[in-house]
């Protein structure tokens, strides 16, 4: 199977989010691999968890949730976990205005801050979801609330050395959906090895492949009738308010 890459700018209200689409008619899904970063996807993580789930027969979505300038000049953007999480709300609406994609079970990767993003995101938007991966990352700024009533199936994956593998534990405790753990023995929060990274991107694969419905036979349409990508293919979304009044932090 032969993937198209487009370089791709999705809106999300004055600003526009860079990501990197690679599709092809014949892949059983989607999967949004997210970055709370604004830098190029060269050499990164990213990239190469991609290629695995290209290798299994998915369509992928690497986006930053941030922009370059946001990255360069506001070291918090990051944690502003409410804001990027309508990012990723932002970015499931365009999917849904792609032709080429609109059929396709959406599935969330994400690591660092976009962990919690992602599950705030699934909580608010389970129809648009199907499922989540994180790579340790803060699950825990999601909030207590979206934790608990988080209903779409998610996996996490964490290293046996990560620091912060007490904190991620004690917000996977909170989970009440279909959850799944997996440690990955002798590994930090970064996966910075190229044997661990790989073994993640199995994790994810395998568990995206085992919760994404496949997509029924018509329910896409061919890329020859609508080119994806590019601020002329976007559609305008409209995010939802960045606090939730609910979403106790833990």
């Amino acid at each position: 199977m032969k993937l198209r890459t487009t370089d791709i700018s999705i809106p999300y209200e004055q600003l526009w989010l860079n990501g990197e689409l690679a599709h092809s008619p014949e892949v059983r899904g989607l999967v949004a691999i997210l970055r709370p970063a604004g830098s190029p996807f060269v050499h990164s993580r990213e990239l190469q968890v991609a290629h695995v789930l290209q290798e299994a027969g998915f369509a992928t979505l690497l986006i930053n949730l941030l922009t370059s300038y946001e990255e360069s000049r506001d070291p918090d953007a990051r944690f502003n976990v409410p804001q990027l999480a309508n990012r990723v709300l932002a970015i499931g609406e365009w999917c849904l205005h792609q032709p080429p994609l609109a059929g396709l079970a959406i599935g969330l990767v994400a690591s660092g801050t976009a962990s919690g993003a992602a599950i705030r995101a699934g909580w608010k938007a389970p129809e648009r979801f199907a499922a989540i991966v994180c790579r340790a990352g803060r699950p825990d700024l999601a909030g207590l609330t979206p934790l608990n009533a988080l209903t779409i199936p998610i996996r996490m994956i964490v290293g046996s050395a990560d620091p912060h593998i007490g904190m991620i534990r004690q917000a996977y405790e909170h989970l009440r959906g279909a959850h799944d753990w997996q440690n990955v023995d002798g590994v930090g929060e970064q996966f910075d090895e190229t044997g661990p990274l790989e073994r993640f991107a199995a994790l994810a694969a395998e568990w995206l492949a085992a919760k994404l419905p496949m997509p029924l036979p018509d329910a896409t349409v061919g890329d020859d009738q609508r080119p994806v990508g590019g601020a002329g293919a976007s559609t305008t979304a409209t995010a939802l308010p960045g606090e939730d009044a609910d979403a106790d932090r833990l």
